[in-house]
């Protein structure tokens, strides 16, 4: 119904503005990412989502439309409301939640205040397929360089295995042990392909 709210910059702490438009001051809500990303000048703009309930009507601004969409996503996940998902993107950047959810790491999500183990698989059994479409992300990238992965599995590769099933047994391999040497990484997929 809002979708942005450009104007005077009135009041500003790290969980909440005041944006004067036209005279009428809106109560925008904002997460401590957006907050950060505040410009010092006295003239803002924020992208906004109205959430309306019975007893309130409460609007939450971001300074990047992607914040937004990842904001409006979590919301689409049972268990998950407006503070706890503003309470994500004050304790993650978008990006990193966007990472954690595409590579279904549950620890990362789980680490955020509110959210318990059953939520955060919750949230990546909901939102991984969405996320890596939208965001155009290899489910497998999100993961940091590992020699020992990598070479396990160049070697798969030239035994003729499919590079993308490769990578996925890979990736819970040395989710599960991080120092696994080469051949026991090799060892372990092979009895999984």
């Amino acid at each position: 119904m809002i979708a942005h709210i450009a104007g005077k910059l009135v009041e500003k702490t790290p969980t909440q503005v005041v944006i004067d438009c036209g005279g009428v001051g809106y109560h925008v809500n904002i997460s401590l990412h957006t907050y950060s990303l505040l410009p010092n000048t006295e003239f803002i703009k924020l992208y906004t989502h109205l959430q309306i309930k019975e007893d309130a009507h409460t609007l939450f601004g971001f300074v990047e439309k992607s914040e937004r969409e990842i904001f409006k996503l979590l919301l689409s996940v049972s268990g998950i409301g407006a503070s706890i998902a503003r309470t994500m993107l004050s304790s993650l950047d978008p990006k990193q939640i966007t990472n954690a959810i595409a590579s279904g790491d549950v620890v990362t999500i789980q680490s955020i205040k509110g959210i318990g183990s059953k939520t955060a698989q919750r949230v990546i059994l909901d939102l991984k397929e969405k996320v890596l479409k939208l965001y155009d992300l290899d489910e497998v990238s999100m993961s940091q360089s590992n020699t020992n992965r990598d070479e396990a599995l160049s070697a798969l590769e030239v035994l003729g295995f499919v590079r993308k099933t490769s990578e996925r047994i890979i990736e819970k391999i040395v989710k599960e042990d991080p120092d696994a040497s080469v051949e026991s990484i090799i060892k372990k997929a092979l009895k999984n392909l």
